[in-house]
């Protein structure tokens, strides 16, 4: 039993009032020096004109598409700008890859054409145990791609080989808190750098 069982009762009011207190006590948890070399990663990409590659499946998926459409537009800067794709958002890719290599392929498939050594890789997974993640992240291993990974639970694989990472403390399968976590951190780390670049 994790904690939003614990916390459910048929008083939505009630439950409502738990769950944010519980994700308050989660975001709460999060190591703010993890955020810092992530935002610090980000930065030394721009700096040297390499790529962002986002990756996850189902609401990581999701969380991928809205980070990466943060990072490159939200953060309006066109003369030095973050060079950013979410690997989630072509459907006929997703499928021509997932039909004839296996679901497990469809992220390595498309970094062996668009990634180079420099480059970062950040995967989102509240598990972090995603079998096309962790193929994509011992991918970028081999050729010189930065992995950063985005987790919760207790991590996974992910957490274990990536180069550095964001994890988000949750007890198993919670999976809203974490990926409620996971957005907060787009919403966070996107709104400090779009500032700090006016700074600089």
């Amino acid at each position: 039993m994790n904690n939003l069982d614990r916390l459910f009762t048929e008083d939505i009011a009630s439950f409502s009032r738990s769950y944010f207190d519980y994700l308050q006590q989660v975001l709460g948890n999060i190591d703010t020096a993890e955020i810092g070399r992530f935002v610090e990663i980000l930065l030394d990409a721009r700096e040297n004109k390499k790529t962002v590659f986002f990756i996850g499946n189902g609401g990581s998926a999701s969380t991928a598409s809205h980070f990466a459409n943060d990072l490159s537009i939200g953060c309006n800067d066109y003369e030095k700008p973050f060079r950013v794709i979410s690997l989630t958002d072509n459907i006929s890719v997703l499928t021509a890859l997932g039909n004839d290599f296996g679901y497990e392929e469809i992220f390595v498939r498309q970094l062996r054409i668009q990634a180079n050594p420099g480059d970062v890789l950040v995967g989102i997974s509240a598990s972090g145990n995603s079998e096309n993640i962790v193929n994509a992240f011992k991918y970028a291993s081999e050729i010189g791609v930065l992995s950063v990974a985005l987790t919760a639970f207790d991590g996974g694989d992910m957490k274990k080989i990536a180069d550095e990472g964001i994890h988000v403390p949750t007890d198993y399968k919670e999976y809203g808190p974490a990926e409620d976590a996971h957005m907060i951190l787009d919403h966070l780390v996107t709104a400090y750098l779009m500032r700090i670049i006016r700074l600089a």
